[in-house]
């Protein structure tokens, strides 16, 4: 199944340069391995699509309402950060 949606020109760029190989993403609809993300390059400014697509295969999900590792107070001072590895 393939997905699409958009993404904003600087998250674009990293990601045709291979620098970003992540997506964060409200979990309003449903994905799974093997499912195609299609990816639309979306200038907020003018309010349209520049035309730049890119397509990548979905290779982990991973779904989360709550994330209950650390004290509430130590997230409120220092925030999450998405870690990527290789």
């Amino acid at each position: 199944m393939k997905h699409e949606k958009k993404v904003l020109p600087e998250y674009f760029q990293k990601i045709l340069e291979g620098k970003k190989t992540f997506e964060l993403r409200l979990a309003d609809w449903t994905c799974r391995e093997g499912d195609v993300l299609v990816l639309r390059e979306w200038d907020s400014l003018k309010k349209e699509f520049t035309g730049r697509i890119i397509e990548k295969e979905i290779t982990y999900v991973f779904k989360t309402k709550d994330v209950s590792f650390w004290p509430q107070e130590d997230v409120d001072k220092y925030g999450y950060q998405i870690i990527l590895f290789r």
